[in-house]
């Protein structure tokens, strides 16, 4: 609908300085035409949109403009309400709570009895001193303070690191600090539950950083951890765990109703060498070599132990 359209054109415009119209048709799928046309419609009904001309011109919404009326709807709210309850549940923050009491006051919250979606990351704040890393690292975010910490790597070994922290965020069923470490002189990933005798120092960040979203892509572009290839054969009963465990694993399946599972993983972390462990004679290493006999060197050391 045109009026949908419209309001999406503000928002869009009011989270942006300038917007070319080729990037407004494509996002909005009409013709360049048709948002000349609605850009002069809101311009009529009051909302001050401007145009810049030349290689860099656009649409823009002047700064002192604020829009003061209600443009969500009871579906947007419940999209927005499932989201912050979700990370309410990852980690403990008054400030998110505050942020949740407002909307719901507003949204009225009787009308969410029903909602669709539900998030639950309450799985997050599992582990020793989660939210009291998190709230001290929070802190020395927000305030731009060098932190002090032991830190432990999936080798075991113990280091004692100073880092400019400069964001946390929740992936691969953890959390993680990206920060600026002073003896490395680079930007690491650290698992905030191998984080041990947390500190704030007294002394302030003088680095200026990128963003977070910046730097944790350039971590993803420059992971340089080693990677194998793996190839296992599986008993068709397991199946249904496989997938939900190796969510990204080629399946094969064999005439007999057996499988063939096949991935690329980072060599060192431990948590898939595990689970394959937990499935015992359910599953058989086929490559690579040297993942056969790891795994052989490790039940012959069990036997061992329980002799």
């Amino acid at each position: 609908m045109k009026i949908e359209r419209l309001l999406g054109i503000v928002v869009y415009l009011l989270n942006r300085d300038i917007v070319n119209a080729s990037v407004l048709a494509e996002k909005f799928e009409v013709s360049i035409r048709t948002i000349q046309r609605d850009i002069e419609t809101l311009n009529l009904a009051g909302i001050p949109v401007m145009s810049m001309y030349g290689t860099n011109g656009g649409y823009g919404i002047i700064d002192s403009f604020k829009l003061d009326k209600q443009i969500a709807n009871i579906e947007d709210y419940q999209f927005i309400i499932a989201a912050l309850t979700g990370m309410n549940s990852a980690y403990d923050n008054k400030k998110i709570e505050t942020t949740l009491e407002k909307l719901l006051y507003v949204a009225k919250k009787e009308q969410f009895v029903k909602a669709k979606v539900k998030l639950d990351f309450s799985v997050s704040r599992e582990g020793k001193n989660i939210d009291e890393h998190l709230k001290l690292l929070e802190d020395a975010i927000g305030k731009e303070q060098i932190i002090e910490f032991e830190y432990t790597n999936s080798s075991s070994d113990k280091t004692l690191r100073k880092v400019e922290p400069i964001g946390v965020v929740y992936k691969w069923y953890a959390w993680y600090l990206l920060g600026y470490c002073c003896s490395k002189k680079d930007y690491r990933l650290f698992k905030v539950l191998r984080i041990r005798n947390l500190r704030k120092l007294d002394k302030s960040i003088t680095t200026r950083h990128e963003s977070l979203e910046v730097l944790l892509a350039q971590q993803e572009k420059n992971d340089n951890r080693k990677y194998i290839d793996v190839k296992l054969l599986c008993k068709e009963e397991i199946r249904i765990s496989i997938e939900e465990y190796f969510p990204n694993a080629s399946i094969t399946t064999k005439e007999n109703g057996d499988l063939i599972i096949q991935f690329h993983v980072p060599n060192n972390e431990i948590g898939w060498k595990g689970l394959i462990f937990t499935y015992g004679n359910k599953i058989k290493i086929l490559e690579p070599e040297e993942l056969r006999k790891e795994f052989l060197l490790k039940a012959q050391e069990i036997i061992n132990t329980y002799k």
